[in-house]
C-alpha cells in the first residue's frame, strides 16, 4: 500500500507542471483522502484486533469467582506430554470450586457464537496431541479444583468419592487406608480421574474388570452450557454414558464415584519370553478367558534387544539362574508375557503353588522365567520409577509421538507379521505393549469406539523422539513409521480403531466413529451446542454447523 501511495503522490507532483492545474489540484486532494482513509482503516482493524485479544479476557476478570484467572503466565498450559503442539490460551482458570467452572462456561455460553472463546480442562497434562489446550481460549487447571476431601463409602456398595482433578495415585493411597482399592487401572497412576475417564483407562486388569469407565458409579458434570449435572446409569443416563470415553466433548468431569473392592497387600510379578507370536497370543487369550487366572495380564514386543535378561535381574529373580545366563536372543523378535497374581502376606505358600499351576499350562521358553515379589503399591506405581529416572536425565520432556491401536483378535496375527516382522524389524524407540481384552467388560452405551469382535488387542507404540536427531530415533522418522503402520492397517483392512484417537479432518473423525457418528453429533448438540469444550480434539469447531 505504501509504495502505491508514494507512486501516486509523485505522479501528482509531476502533474502540477501540466497545463491543467485545476484537475491536478483535485487529484492531489483525492490522494490525500485515500491516504487518510487507509490510515483510518488500518487503525480500525488494529482496534478491533485489540478488542478480540484483550477485551474478552477483561470480561472474565469481571466474574465473581472463588478461585482466580491467570492472564500472563500461561505457558505451562500450552504444553503437554506429547510435546509436539503449543497453543497458548488467553487465560488459565484456577478454580476453587465447581461453581467457578460452571460460571466461566456459562459466561462464555451466553456470549454466543460471536465469541471465539473455547474451554479445555487440563489435568496432569499427559495428553499427546494438544487435546487439553485451547488456542486463545480458557484452560481450566483441574488440579486446583477444591471441594470435599476424598471420601470412602461402604454402605450398600463400596466406592470412593473424588474430585475430577484428583490423581489416581492419591486415590490408591486413600482407599488403601480402608483396605480397599479401585478395580481397574492405567499403567501410569499420576493421571487425573477426569482425564482417564474421558478416554477409557486401560491396563492389564481390563480383561477382568473392563476399563476404568466400566467401574464408575456416578459423575458430576459441567456441560458446555455451564449446567452442573449429577448423572449415573439411572439418573441422566444419556449424559453419563456420553461423557465416559467422550474425549471431553460433552462435559467436564468435576467429581466421580469410583467403585472399590478389597485390596491385596502383595503381588507375584512374573515375566516370561516367547519366540513364536502365534503361541504368545494364543496363550494370552487362553489366560484372559479362564475363570481362575492371573489378576493382571499384559505383553510387550522386544526388538533387537541384547542383554535383556541381565537388565531384568535388578528387579526380578530368574527361576533357573544357570539356564537364564545361557539364553541368547540372537537379534530375534521376542514376545514377553507379563503377569501378576495378587495375595496377602499370609497366603505366601498357597499363592506359590497357584502361580506354578497356572504357569505349567504355558509354553514359554523355560529359561526365561523371572519372578519378583513386591507390594501392591510398588507394582501399581511401577512406571513412576522409570519416569523419575527419565526426568532426572532430562529425557521426560521430549516429543512422545505415541500410537495406540485396538485390533480385532482375528487380525492380530496379520498385523504382527506386517508390523513387527517388517516395519519395526530394525528397532523400536520405546516399549511396544500388546495384550488382549474382553469386549463383554465394556459398555457399548459409552462414547468410546472399539472393534466389533469379542476379543480385541491393545497395541501401544510408546515411542520417544530425540529432538536433535536425524536418525531412526528422530521425530520425523517415528512419525513416518506411525503413518506406515496406519497405512498398512488400512490397506490390509484390519478393522483397527485408534485409542486416544487423533485426527485433523471431519472426514477422518466420521470414519473413526462410523455408525456412532450421528449419535456423537446429537450428543454434542444436546450438551455443548456451541462447541465450546475440548477444542484441542479438533472434532468440532465453535460456531459452525455440527452436522
Amino acid at each position: 500500500m505504501l509504495p502505491l501511495l508514494s507512486s501516486l503522490t509523485s505522479e501528482t507532483c509531476t502533474q502540477r507542471k501540466t497545463r491543467y492545474p485545476p484537475v491536478s489540484f483535485l487529484r492531489q486532494n483525492n490522494m490525500l483522502s485515500i491516504r487518510s482513509f487507509v490510515i483510518f482503516f488500518l487503525s480500525f482493524i488494529a482496534f478491533r484486533m485489540n478488542l478480540c485479544f484483550t477485551g474478552i479476557p477483561s470480561s472474565l476478570k469481571m466474574l465473581s469467582i472463588d478461585g482466580h484467572f491467570e492472564f500472563d503466565q500461561v505457558q505451562f498450559a500450552a504444553r503437554d506430554f506429547g510435546n509436539r503442539y503449543q497453543f497458548f490460551p488467553a487465560a488459565i482458570l484456577h478454580p476453587s470450586s465447581v461453581s467457578d467452572i460452571a460460571m466461566t462456561i456459562k459466561h462464555i455460553w451466553k456470549m454466543g457464537p460471536r465469541s471465539q472463546l473455547t474451554v479445555a480442562a487440563r489435568g496432569h497434562g499427559h495428553s499427546l496431541h494438544g487435546q487439553a489446550q485451547a488456542h486463545q481460549g480458557v484452560v481450566i487447571n483441574m488440579k486446583s479444583l477444591q471441594g470435599p476431601q476424598m471420601q470412602v463409602h461402604t454402605r450398600n456398595f463400596t466406592y470412593i468419592d473424588v474430585s475430577g482433578g484428583e490423581l489416581w495415585i492419591n486415590i490408591l493411597h486413600e482407599s488403601l487406608k480402608y483396605g480397599l482399592t479401585p478395580k481397574s487401572w492405567t499403567d501410569y497412576l499420576h493421571l487425573t480421574v477426569g482425564g482417564t475417564l474421558s478416554n477409557a483407562g486401560i491396563s492389564g486388569q481390563a480383561f477382568r474388570h473392563g476399563p476404568q469407565i466400566s467401574n464408575v458409579h456416578q459423575l458430576e458434570i459441567v456441560t458446555g452450557k455451564g449446567d452442573v449435572v449429577n448423572c449415573s446409569k439411572e439418573q441422566n443416563s444419556d449424559l453419563f454414558y456420553s461423557v465416559l470415553g467422550g474425549l471431553g466433548q460433552f462435559g467436564i468431569i468435576t467429581r466421580a464415584k469410583i467403585l472399590l473392592e478389597p485390596a491385596p497387600t502383595m503381588v507375584k510379578w512374573i515375566r516370561v519370553l516367547y519366540l513364536d507370536f502365534t503361541t504368545f497370543s494364543r496363550e494370552q487369550e487362553l489366560l484372559i478367558s479362564a475363570q481362575n487366572t492371573f489378576d493382571y495380564i499384559e505383553g510387550f514386543v522386544i526388538i533387537n534387544r541384547t542383554g535383556l535378561l541381565n537388565n531384568w535381574r535388578s528387579s526380578f529373580n530368574p527361576q533357573d539362574p544357570v539356564q537364564a545366563s545361557q539364553f541368547k536372543s540372537d537379534g530375534k523378535i521376542l514376545y514377553c508375557l507379563e503377569l501378576a497374581k495378587y495375595f496377602h502376606h499370609t497366603e505366601g505358600n498357597i499363592i506359590d503353588q497357584e502361580v506354578m499351576r497356572l504357569l505349567s499350562q504355558l509354553s514359554y521358553i523355560p529359561s526365561t522365567l523371572f519372578i519378583s515379589e513386591v507390594t501392591y503399591v510398588e507394582f501399581l506405581d511401577r512406571v513412576q520409577v522409570s519416569a523419575v529416572k527419565l526426568q532426572s536425565k532430562g529425557l521426560w520432556e521430549v516429543p512422545h509421538p505415541w500410537l495406540n491401536l485396538l485390533i480385532p483378535k482375528s487380525k492380530i496375527k496379520k498385523f504382527a507379521e506386517g508390523v513387527f516382522g517388517n516395519i519395526l524389524k530394525e528397532t523400536s524407540n520405546g516399549p511396544v505393549l500388546i495384550y488382549p481384552v474382553n469386549k463383554s467388560k465394556w459398555d457399548n452405551r459409552t462414547s468410546v469406539i472399539i472393534p466389533e469382535e469379542e476379543i480385541f488387542y491393545l497395541v501401544a507404540f510408546l515411542t520417544s523422539a530425540v529432538p536433535s536427531s536425524r536418525g531412526n530415533d528422530s521425530l520425523e522418522y517415528i512419525l513416518t513409521q506411525n503413518m506406515r503402520i496406519l497405512e498398512f492397517c488400512k490397506t490390509a483392512n484390519l478393522g483397527v480403531k485408534q485409542y486416544l484417537p487423533h485426527y485433523t479432518t471431519r472426514k477422518e473423525w466420521q470414519a473413526h466413529f462410523g455408525p456412532m457418528w450421528e449419535t456423537y453429533v446429537q450428543r454434542k448438540a444436546a450438551y455443548d451446542p456451541l462447541a465450546i469444550l475440548a477444542p484441542g480434539q479438533r472434532i468440532f469447531q465453535k460456531a459452525k454447523s455440527l452436522s
